[in-house]
Protein backbone atom coordinates (compact mmCIF):
# COMPACT_ATOMS: atom_id res chain seq x y z
CA UNK A 1 0.00 0.00 0.00
CA UNK A 2 0.91 3.33 -1.19
CA UNK A 3 2.01 6.22 1.70
CA UNK A 4 0.88 9.55 1.35
CA UNK A 5 3.49 11.91 0.95
CA UNK A 6 4.28 14.23 3.69
CA UNK A 7 3.68 17.50 2.65
CA UNK A 8 1.34 20.30 4.81
CA UNK A 9 -0.27 21.36 1.38
CA UNK A 10 -0.61 18.19 -0.53
CA UNK A 11 -2.72 15.19 0.21
CA UNK A 12 -1.90 13.03 -2.93
CA UNK A 13 -0.37 9.95 -3.06
CA UNK A 14 3.08 9.05 -5.06
CA UNK A 15 1.28 7.73 -7.66
CA UNK A 16 -1.49 10.59 -8.13
CA UNK A 17 1.30 13.27 -7.94
CA UNK A 18 3.09 11.64 -11.18
CA UNK A 19 -0.21 11.16 -12.84
CA UNK A 20 -1.21 14.93 -12.25
CA UNK A 21 2.11 15.91 -13.75
CA UNK A 22 1.99 13.53 -16.36
CA UNK A 23 -1.72 15.45 -17.58
CA UNK A 24 0.19 18.86 -17.30
CA UNK A 25 2.55 17.86 -19.33
CA UNK A 26 0.20 15.72 -22.12
CA UNK A 27 2.46 12.68 -21.67
CA UNK A 28 -0.04 10.10 -22.33
CA UNK A 29 2.19 6.86 -22.12
CA UNK A 30 2.87 8.01 -18.15
CA UNK A 31 -0.74 8.60 -17.96
CA UNK A 32 -2.04 5.12 -19.17
CA UNK A 33 0.66 3.52 -17.01
CA UNK A 34 -0.92 4.69 -14.02
CA UNK A 35 -4.24 4.08 -14.86
CA UNK A 36 -3.60 0.50 -15.90
CA UNK A 37 -1.81 0.49 -12.19
CA UNK A 38 -4.87 1.52 -10.64
CA UNK A 39 -4.42 5.19 -9.95
CA UNK A 40 -7.46 7.14 -9.10
CA UNK A 41 -8.18 9.56 -12.27
CA UNK A 42 -10.28 12.27 -9.97
CA UNK A 43 -7.99 12.42 -7.20
CA UNK A 44 -7.50 16.30 -5.94
CA UNK A 45 -4.73 18.07 -4.77
CA UNK A 46 -4.94 20.25 -1.31
CA UNK A 47 -6.21 23.07 -3.94
CA UNK A 48 -8.80 20.50 -5.48
CA UNK A 49 -7.89 20.20 -8.37
CA UNK A 50 -7.75 17.13 -10.49
CA UNK A 51 -5.75 16.26 -13.57
CA UNK A 52 -8.80 17.66 -15.64
CA UNK A 53 -7.94 20.84 -14.09
CA UNK A 54 -4.07 21.04 -15.54
CA UNK A 55 -4.91 19.25 -18.71
CA UNK A 56 -7.69 21.53 -19.51
CA UNK A 57 -5.68 25.21 -18.00
CA UNK A 58 -2.92 24.04 -20.40
CA UNK A 59 -4.78 23.25 -23.74
CA UNK A 60 -3.95 19.54 -23.78
CA UNK A 61 -6.38 18.46 -25.99
CA UNK A 62 -5.32 14.09 -25.68
CA UNK A 63 -4.62 14.74 -22.22
CA UNK A 64 -8.29 15.91 -21.97
CA UNK A 65 -9.94 13.53 -24.25
CA UNK A 66 -7.86 10.40 -22.44
CA UNK A 67 -9.10 11.74 -19.11
CA UNK A 68 -13.10 11.84 -20.20
CA UNK A 69 -12.74 8.62 -21.87
CA UNK A 70 -12.01 7.22 -18.07
CA UNK A 71 -15.15 8.84 -16.83
CA UNK A 72 -13.85 11.87 -14.97
CA UNK A 73 -15.97 13.92 -13.66
CA UNK A 74 -15.92 17.20 -16.01
CA UNK A 75 -17.77 19.95 -13.82
CA UNK A 76 -15.47 19.57 -10.66
CA UNK A 77 -14.48 22.27 -9.04
CA UNK A 78 -11.13 23.42 -7.06
CA UNK A 79 -11.17 26.12 -4.54
CA UNK A 80 -11.02 28.91 -6.97
CA UNK A 81 -14.61 27.40 -8.18
CA UNK A 82 -13.26 26.75 -11.52
CA UNK A 83 -13.47 23.82 -13.19
CA UNK A 84 -12.22 22.52 -16.45
CA UNK A 85 -14.36 24.36 -18.62
CA UNK A 86 -13.68 27.99 -17.06
CA UNK A 87 -10.13 26.98 -16.71
CA UNK A 88 -10.16 26.78 -21.22
CA UNK A 89 -11.60 29.89 -21.30
CA UNK A 90 -9.13 31.74 -18.73
CA UNK A 91 -6.35 30.27 -20.75
CA UNK A 92 -7.53 30.79 -23.99
CA UNK A 93 -8.13 26.95 -25.65
CA UNK A 94 -11.01 27.16 -27.98
CA UNK A 95 -10.70 23.70 -28.92
CA UNK A 96 -10.51 22.43 -25.24
CA UNK A 97 -13.95 24.13 -24.41
CA UNK A 98 -15.42 22.54 -27.73
CA UNK A 99 -14.19 18.96 -26.01
CA UNK A 100 -15.89 19.48 -23.12
CA UNK A 101 -18.99 21.06 -24.14
CA UNK A 102 -19.21 18.31 -26.65
CA UNK A 103 -18.78 15.96 -23.69
CA UNK A 104 -21.55 17.31 -21.50
CA UNK A 105 -19.86 20.12 -19.13
CA UNK A 106 -22.68 23.01 -17.88
CA UNK A 107 -21.85 25.78 -20.02
CA UNK A 108 -23.59 28.05 -17.28
CA UNK A 109 -21.17 27.87 -14.79
CA UNK A 110 -19.31 29.92 -12.67
CA UNK A 111 -16.29 30.82 -10.10
CA UNK A 112 -16.37 31.88 -6.74
CA UNK A 113 -15.68 35.52 -7.61
CA UNK A 114 -19.07 35.12 -10.50
CA UNK A 115 -17.09 34.95 -13.58
CA UNK A 116 -18.99 32.99 -16.35
CA UNK A 117 -16.99 31.79 -19.52
CA UNK A 118 -17.40 35.56 -21.48
CA UNK A 119 -15.76 37.03 -18.34
CA UNK A 120 -12.92 34.91 -18.17
CA UNK A 121 -12.54 35.03 -22.06
CA UNK A 122 -13.08 38.45 -21.91
CA UNK A 123 -10.94 39.62 -18.86
CA UNK A 124 -7.89 37.78 -20.69
CA UNK A 125 -8.40 38.80 -24.04
CA UNK A 126 -9.46 35.79 -25.77
CA UNK A 127 -11.58 36.64 -28.85
CA UNK A 128 -11.75 33.47 -30.59
CA UNK A 129 -13.43 31.83 -27.46
CA UNK A 130 -15.68 34.66 -26.98
CA UNK A 131 -17.06 34.55 -30.83
CA UNK A 132 -17.51 30.28 -29.81
CA UNK A 133 -19.34 31.00 -26.58
CA UNK A 134 -21.78 33.66 -28.03
CA UNK A 135 -22.43 32.30 -31.55
CA UNK A 136 -22.46 28.70 -30.66
CA UNK A 137 -23.34 28.10 -27.22
CA UNK A 138 -26.72 29.24 -25.92
CA UNK A 139 -28.43 31.18 -22.48
CA UNK A 140 -24.68 32.95 -22.23
CA UNK A 141 -26.04 36.51 -21.31
CA UNK A 142 -23.50 39.15 -22.64
CA UNK A 143 -24.33 41.79 -20.09
CA UNK A 144 -24.28 38.62 -16.96
CA UNK A 145 -22.42 40.73 -13.79
CA UNK A 146 -20.20 39.18 -11.49
CA UNK A 147 -20.03 39.48 -7.48
CA UNK A 148 -18.63 43.06 -7.70
CA UNK A 149 -21.13 43.84 -10.07
CA UNK A 150 -19.45 44.01 -13.48
CA UNK A 151 -20.22 42.74 -16.44
CA UNK A 152 -17.70 41.32 -19.10
CA UNK A 153 -17.38 44.90 -20.96
CA UNK A 154 -16.15 45.93 -17.36
CA UNK A 155 -13.63 43.23 -17.56
CA UNK A 156 -12.60 44.19 -20.88
CA UNK A 157 -11.79 47.81 -20.23
CA UNK A 158 -10.53 47.14 -16.61
CA UNK A 159 -7.98 45.27 -18.10
CA UNK A 160 -6.82 46.85 -21.50
CA UNK A 161 -8.54 44.37 -23.85
CA UNK A 162 -9.09 46.54 -26.92
CA UNK A 163 -9.98 44.22 -29.53
CA UNK A 164 -12.32 42.52 -26.63
CA UNK A 165 -13.80 46.09 -26.10
CA UNK A 166 -14.48 46.45 -29.56
CA UNK A 167 -16.21 42.96 -29.82
CA UNK A 168 -18.56 43.62 -27.07
CA UNK A 169 -19.48 46.77 -28.42
CA UNK A 170 -20.35 45.19 -31.36
CA UNK A 171 -22.52 42.47 -29.92
CA UNK A 172 -24.69 45.57 -28.49
CA UNK A 173 -23.57 45.12 -24.69
CA UNK A 174 -24.42 47.74 -22.31
CA UNK A 175 -21.96 50.87 -22.14
CA UNK A 176 -23.24 52.54 -19.00
CA UNK A 177 -23.99 49.76 -16.51
CA UNK A 178 -22.29 50.36 -13.04
CA UNK A 179 -20.68 47.95 -10.61
CA UNK A 180 -21.15 47.29 -6.82
CA UNK A 181 -18.97 50.64 -6.72
CA UNK A 182 -20.86 52.51 -9.48
CA UNK A 183 -17.93 52.33 -11.67
CA UNK A 184 -18.53 52.07 -15.09
CA UNK A 185 -16.33 50.70 -17.87
CA UNK A 186 -14.68 54.15 -18.25
CA UNK A 187 -14.05 54.61 -14.76
CA UNK A 188 -11.73 51.31 -14.98
CA UNK A 189 -10.50 52.17 -18.08
CA UNK A 190 -9.09 55.54 -17.05
CA UNK A 191 -8.51 54.47 -13.49
CA UNK A 192 -6.22 51.61 -14.96
CA UNK A 193 -4.53 53.72 -17.79
CA UNK A 194 -5.68 51.98 -20.92
CA UNK A 195 -6.02 55.01 -23.03
CA UNK A 196 -6.92 53.10 -26.76
CA UNK A 197 -9.72 51.70 -24.56
CA UNK A 198 -10.94 54.78 -22.77
CA UNK A 199 -11.08 56.61 -25.99
CA UNK A 200 -13.37 54.11 -27.90
CA UNK A 201 -15.34 54.14 -24.74
CA UNK A 202 -15.69 57.93 -25.35
CA UNK A 203 -16.34 57.93 -28.66
CA UNK A 204 -19.70 55.75 -28.39
CA UNK A 205 -20.80 58.65 -26.22
CA UNK A 206 -20.95 57.34 -22.59
CA UNK A 207 -21.54 59.97 -19.87
CA UNK A 208 -18.40 61.47 -19.09
CA UNK A 209 -18.97 63.05 -15.79
CA UNK A 210 -20.94 59.85 -13.54
CA UNK A 211 -19.61 59.47 -10.08
CA UNK A 212 -18.62 56.09 -8.36
CA UNK A 213 -19.97 55.74 -4.93
CA UNK A 214 -17.06 57.73 -3.57
CA UNK A 215 -17.60 60.63 -5.92
CA UNK A 216 -14.97 59.85 -8.00
CA UNK A 217 -15.08 60.34 -12.07
CA UNK A 218 -12.95 58.88 -14.80
CA UNK A 219 -11.15 61.86 -14.57
CA UNK A 220 -10.17 61.79 -10.96
CA UNK A 221 -9.37 58.09 -11.44
CA UNK A 222 -7.01 58.39 -14.57
CA UNK A 223 -5.47 62.05 -12.29
CA UNK A 224 -4.73 60.12 -9.35
CA UNK A 225 -3.10 57.35 -11.66
CA UNK A 226 -0.88 59.82 -13.32
CA UNK A 227 -2.04 58.85 -16.52
CA UNK A 228 -1.51 61.96 -18.57
CA UNK A 229 -2.77 60.22 -21.90
CA UNK A 230 -6.41 59.37 -20.35
CA UNK A 231 -6.32 62.60 -18.70
CA UNK A 232 -5.98 63.87 -21.80
CA UNK A 233 -8.45 62.02 -24.03
CA UNK A 234 -10.79 63.29 -21.31
CA UNK A 235 -10.68 66.76 -21.61
CA UNK A 236 -10.47 67.02 -25.01
CA UNK A 237 -14.28 64.98 -25.31
CA UNK A 238 -14.98 68.16 -22.77
CA UNK A 239 -15.57 66.64 -19.28
CA UNK A 240 -16.23 68.88 -16.42
CA UNK A 241 -12.70 69.26 -14.29
CA UNK A 242 -14.44 70.77 -11.13
CA UNK A 243 -16.30 67.81 -10.01
CA UNK A 244 -15.58 66.94 -6.29
CA UNK A 245 -15.28 63.45 -4.50
CA UNK A 246 -17.62 62.87 -1.50
CA UNK A 247 -14.34 64.33 0.54
CA UNK A 248 -14.50 67.64 -1.71
CA UNK A 249 -11.42 66.71 -3.69
CA UNK A 250 -10.99 68.08 -7.56
CA UNK A 251 -8.74 66.53 -9.52
CA UNK A 252 -6.10 69.12 -8.74
CA UNK A 253 -6.16 67.77 -5.20
CA UNK A 254 -5.24 64.31 -6.37
CA UNK A 255 -2.29 65.82 -8.47
CA UNK A 256 -0.99 67.30 -5.62
CA UNK A 257 -1.34 64.36 -3.51
CA UNK A 258 0.92 62.40 -5.88
CA UNK A 259 3.39 64.99 -7.53
CA UNK A 260 2.16 64.83 -11.58
CA UNK A 261 2.82 68.54 -12.44
CA UNK A 262 2.01 67.71 -16.01
CA UNK A 263 -1.32 66.82 -14.99
CA UNK A 264 -1.58 69.28 -12.86
CA UNK A 265 -0.98 72.01 -16.00
CA UNK A 266 -3.05 70.15 -18.41
CA UNK A 267 -6.20 70.66 -15.35
CA UNK A 268 -5.16 74.34 -15.05
CA UNK A 269 -5.24 75.17 -18.50
CA UNK A 270 -8.58 73.50 -18.35
CA UNK A 271 -10.04 75.74 -15.90
CA UNK A 272 -10.12 74.13 -13.03
CA UNK A 273 -10.77 75.72 -9.24
CA UNK A 274 -7.07 76.26 -8.49
CA UNK A 275 -8.06 76.93 -4.83
CA UNK A 276 -11.07 74.47 -4.21
CA UNK A 277 -10.90 72.97 -0.85
CA UNK A 278 -11.85 69.42 0.04
CA UNK A 279 -13.33 68.04 3.44
CA UNK A 280 -10.00 69.28 5.56
CA UNK A 281 -10.28 72.98 3.91
CA UNK A 282 -6.75 72.34 1.92
CA UNK A 283 -6.15 73.58 -1.09
CA UNK A 284 -3.89 71.92 -3.40
CA UNK A 285 -0.90 73.92 -2.40
CA UNK A 286 -2.08 72.71 1.30
CA UNK A 287 -1.33 69.09 0.26
CA UNK A 288 1.55 69.84 -2.36
CA UNK A 289 3.11 71.60 1.19
CA UNK A 290 2.44 68.24 3.32
CA UNK A 291 3.53 65.81 0.51
CA UNK A 292 6.89 67.84 0.08
CA UNK A 293 6.32 68.84 -3.88
CA UNK A 294 8.33 71.61 -4.38
CA UNK A 295 8.03 71.87 -8.01
CA UNK A 296 4.06 71.55 -7.31
CA UNK A 297 4.10 74.33 -5.13
CA UNK A 298 6.07 76.38 -7.50
CA UNK A 299 3.95 75.49 -10.48
CA UNK A 300 0.53 76.36 -7.74
CA UNK A 301 1.99 79.41 -6.82
CA UNK A 302 3.24 80.94 -10.38
CA UNK A 303 -0.89 80.18 -11.46
CA UNK A 304 -1.57 82.56 -8.78
CA UNK A 305 -3.28 80.49 -6.04
CA UNK A 306 -4.34 81.84 -2.89
CA UNK A 307 -1.75 81.74 -0.08
CA UNK A 308 -3.72 82.84 2.32
CA UNK A 309 -6.27 79.84 2.68
CA UNK A 310 -6.78 77.96 6.04
CA UNK A 311 -7.14 74.46 6.72
CA UNK A 312 -9.41 73.02 9.34
CA UNK A 313 -6.63 73.61 11.67
CA UNK A 314 -6.32 77.42 10.38
CA UNK A 315 -3.20 76.59 9.29
CA UNK A 316 -2.16 78.25 5.79
CA UNK A 317 0.43 76.37 3.87
CA UNK A 318 3.56 78.36 5.36
CA UNK A 319 2.26 77.06 8.59
CA UNK A 320 2.71 73.83 7.28
CA UNK A 321 6.24 74.39 5.63
CA UNK A 322 7.23 76.00 9.28
CA UNK A 323 5.76 72.99 11.34
CA UNK A 324 8.72 70.55 8.87
CA UNK A 325 10.94 72.77 8.38
CA UNK A 326 11.22 73.34 4.97
CA UNK A 327 13.26 76.11 4.00
CA UNK A 328 12.95 75.77 -0.16
CA UNK A 329 8.89 75.82 -0.34
CA UNK A 330 9.62 78.68 2.59
CA UNK A 331 11.09 80.70 0.60
CA UNK A 332 8.91 80.23 -2.74
CA UNK A 333 6.02 81.48 -0.66
CA UNK A 334 7.78 84.32 1.10
CA UNK A 335 8.93 85.30 -2.15
CA UNK A 336 5.21 85.07 -4.09
CA UNK A 337 3.79 87.55 -0.62
CA UNK A 338 1.92 86.17 2.70
CA UNK A 339 -0.07 87.03 5.60
CA UNK A 340 2.27 86.60 7.79
CA UNK A 341 -0.27 87.97 10.75
CA UNK A 342 -2.16 85.05 10.19
CA UNK A 343 -2.80 82.69 13.72
CA UNK A 344 -3.77 78.82 13.71
CA UNK A 345 -6.29 77.35 16.11
CA UNK A 346 -3.67 77.54 18.93
CA UNK A 347 -3.14 81.36 18.06
CA UNK A 348 0.25 80.84 16.54
CA UNK A 349 1.65 82.20 13.62
CA UNK A 350 3.98 80.49 10.91
CA UNK A 351 6.65 82.18 12.75
CA UNK A 352 6.09 80.94 15.87
CA UNK A 353 5.71 77.15 14.80
CA UNK A 354 9.16 77.32 13.22
CA UNK A 355 10.32 79.07 15.89
CA UNK A 356 8.52 76.60 18.38
CA UNK A 357 9.77 73.69 16.05
CA UNK A 358 13.67 74.92 16.26
CA UNK A 359 14.01 75.45 12.59
CA UNK A 360 15.83 78.49 13.31
CA UNK A 361 17.08 79.61 9.28
CA UNK A 362 13.19 79.40 8.74
CA UNK A 363 11.84 81.96 11.33
CA UNK A 364 14.72 83.88 10.07
CA UNK A 365 13.91 83.94 6.53
CA UNK A 366 9.89 84.84 8.09
CA UNK A 367 11.97 87.51 9.98
CA UNK A 368 13.32 88.69 6.91
CA UNK A 369 10.31 88.29 5.03
CA UNK A 370 8.12 90.19 7.15
CA UNK A 371 10.34 93.18 7.66
CA UNK A 372 10.83 93.10 3.54
CA UNK A 373 7.03 93.72 3.05
CA UNK A 374 7.05 96.64 5.15
CA UNK A 375 10.09 98.21 3.35
CA UNK A 376 8.54 97.27 -0.10
CA UNK A 377 5.14 98.95 1.32
CA UNK A 378 6.73 101.56 2.45
CA UNK A 379 9.02 102.22 -0.60
CA UNK A 380 8.32 100.52 -3.79
CA UNK A 381 4.42 99.64 -3.61
CA UNK A 382 4.72 96.06 -4.43
CA UNK A 383 6.69 96.98 -8.22
CA UNK A 384 7.24 93.27 -9.13
CA UNK A 385 10.02 94.55 -11.58
CA UNK A 386 11.88 95.98 -9.43
CA UNK A 387 15.75 95.10 -9.05
CA UNK A 388 14.86 93.60 -5.88
CA UNK A 389 11.82 91.47 -6.73
CA UNK A 390 14.26 89.77 -9.23
CA UNK A 391 16.87 89.20 -6.48
CA UNK A 392 14.97 88.55 -3.50
CA UNK A 393 16.28 85.92 -1.78
CA UNK A 394 15.61 85.37 2.33
CA UNK A 395 18.31 82.66 2.65
CA UNK A 396 21.48 82.79 4.54
CA UNK A 397 24.12 85.31 2.55
CA UNK A 398 27.01 83.82 1.56
CA UNK A 399 28.33 86.20 -0.58
CA UNK A 400 31.51 87.37 -1.25
CA UNK A 401 30.55 90.74 -1.16
CA UNK A 402 29.06 90.89 1.78
CA UNK A 403 31.51 88.83 3.94
CA UNK A 404 33.52 91.96 5.08
CA UNK A 405 30.09 93.55 6.90
CA UNK A 406 29.16 89.45 8.19
CA UNK A 407 32.82 89.24 10.01
CA UNK A 408 31.90 92.73 11.53
CA UNK A 409 28.94 91.63 12.71
CA UNK A 410 30.20 88.57 13.81
CA UNK A 411 32.78 89.88 16.09
CA UNK A 412 29.95 92.66 17.42
CA UNK A 413 27.84 90.15 18.29
CA UNK A 414 30.09 87.82 19.87
CA UNK A 415 32.73 89.72 21.51
CA UNK A 416 31.57 93.79 22.43
CA UNK A 417 27.57 93.81 22.67
CA UNK A 418 26.42 93.16 26.20
CA UNK A 419 23.46 90.83 27.71
CA UNK A 420 20.09 92.66 26.26
CA UNK A 421 21.91 94.82 24.05
CA UNK A 422 21.12 92.96 20.97
CA UNK A 423 17.47 93.61 22.01
CA UNK A 424 17.99 97.07 22.54
CA UNK A 425 19.46 97.54 18.92
CA UNK A 426 16.15 95.41 17.43
CA UNK A 427 13.97 97.84 18.69
CA UNK A 428 15.99 100.75 17.72
CA UNK A 429 15.50 99.05 14.17
CA UNK A 430 11.87 98.32 14.51
CA UNK A 431 12.15 94.61 15.00
CA UNK A 432 8.56 93.47 16.59
CA UNK A 433 8.08 91.86 20.06
CA UNK A 434 7.10 88.40 17.62
CA UNK A 435 10.30 89.00 16.07
CA UNK A 436 12.74 88.93 19.18
CA UNK A 437 10.62 86.22 20.79
CA UNK A 438 11.45 83.98 17.65
CA UNK A 439 15.04 84.54 18.01
CA UNK A 440 15.47 84.33 21.34
CA UNK A 441 12.96 80.70 20.99
CA UNK A 442 16.36 79.04 20.30
CA UNK A 443 18.05 79.09 24.39
CA UNK A 444 21.32 77.62 24.39
CA UNK A 445 22.85 78.89 27.54
CA UNK A 446 23.83 81.62 29.79
CA UNK A 447 25.53 83.37 27.15
CA UNK A 448 22.86 82.87 24.31
CA UNK A 449 22.60 86.21 23.65
CA UNK A 450 25.33 86.06 21.52
CA UNK A 451 23.85 83.68 19.28
CA UNK A 452 20.82 85.68 19.67
CA UNK A 453 22.48 88.92 18.80
CA UNK A 454 24.40 87.66 15.45
CA UNK A 455 21.01 86.27 14.05
CA UNK A 456 19.51 89.33 14.74
CA UNK A 457 22.55 91.35 13.08
CA UNK A 458 21.82 89.35 10.07
CA UNK A 459 18.32 89.82 9.78
CA UNK A 460 19.09 93.11 10.04
CA UNK A 461 22.04 93.39 7.18
CA UNK A 462 19.40 91.60 5.00
CA UNK A 463 17.18 94.41 4.86
CA UNK A 464 19.74 96.64 4.75
CA UNK A 465 21.31 95.01 1.47
CA UNK A 466 18.01 95.01 0.20
CA UNK A 467 17.27 98.71 0.39
CA UNK A 468 20.49 99.68 -1.23
CA UNK A 469 21.88 101.49 2.24
CA UNK A 470 25.51 101.37 3.74
CA UNK A 471 25.08 98.87 6.53
CA UNK A 472 28.55 100.55 8.74
CA UNK A 473 25.99 104.04 8.51
CA UNK A 474 23.02 101.51 10.00
CA UNK A 475 25.47 100.47 12.87
CA UNK A 476 27.16 103.03 13.85
CA UNK A 477 23.55 105.25 14.03
CA UNK A 478 22.04 102.07 15.86
CA UNK A 479 24.84 101.83 18.43
CA UNK A 480 24.72 105.30 19.16
CA UNK A 481 21.33 105.12 19.87
CA UNK A 482 21.35 102.91 22.50
CA UNK A 483 23.92 104.66 24.17
CA UNK A 484 27.35 102.53 22.76
CA UNK A 485 28.90 105.22 21.07
CA UNK A 486 32.18 104.10 21.85
CA UNK A 487 31.42 100.56 19.82
CA UNK A 488 29.80 102.74 16.84
CA UNK A 489 33.17 105.23 16.75
CA UNK A 490 35.36 102.09 16.99
CA UNK A 491 33.26 100.12 14.20
CA UNK A 492 33.82 103.47 11.86
CA UNK A 493 37.48 104.26 12.16
CA UNK A 494 38.50 100.41 11.12
CA UNK A 495 35.87 100.29 8.69
CA UNK A 496 37.53 103.69 6.90
CA UNK A 497 40.88 102.32 7.59
CA UNK A 498 40.31 99.22 5.36
CA UNK A 499 40.54 99.71 2.30
CA UNK A 500 38.90 96.98 1.24
CA UNK A 501 36.02 97.67 3.30
CA UNK A 502 33.02 97.72 0.66
CA UNK A 503 31.45 101.11 1.89
CA UNK A 504 33.25 103.57 4.32
CA UNK A 505 31.66 105.50 6.60
CA UNK A 506 32.55 109.31 5.41
CA UNK A 507 29.17 110.54 5.79
CA UNK A 508 30.13 110.43 9.46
Amino acid sequence: METVQLCEDEILLPSEIEFHNAAKTNNLEKMLYLINRGVDVRAKNSADRTALHWAAGAGHEQAVKLLLEHDVCVDEEDNFGMNALLLGAWFGHLRILQILVNAGAKINCENKNGLNLLQCAAQRGHIKVMEFIMEDLEDIKLDKVNKLGRTAFHLAAEHGQMEVVEFLIGSGCQHSLKDKENNTALHLAAKNGHTEVLQKIVEIGVEFNDTNLEGLTALHLAVEGGHFDCVKVLLDAGCNVNVQTEKLMNCLHYTALHGHEEIARALIDAGININAVNHQNSSALHISVLQNFPTMVKLLIDCECDLDITDYRLQTPLHITAEHGRQDMAETILIAGVNLKLQDKQGKTSLDVAARGNHINLADMIIKADRFYKWEKDTLNSDSDSWVARHLTFRQDHRLETQHIRSVIWRLATKYLKPNEWKKLAHYWKFTDAHIRAIEQQWTGTKSYRDHGHRMLLIWLHGVVMAGENPIKGLYEGLVGIGRRDLAESIRKKANAEPDSPKKCTAM
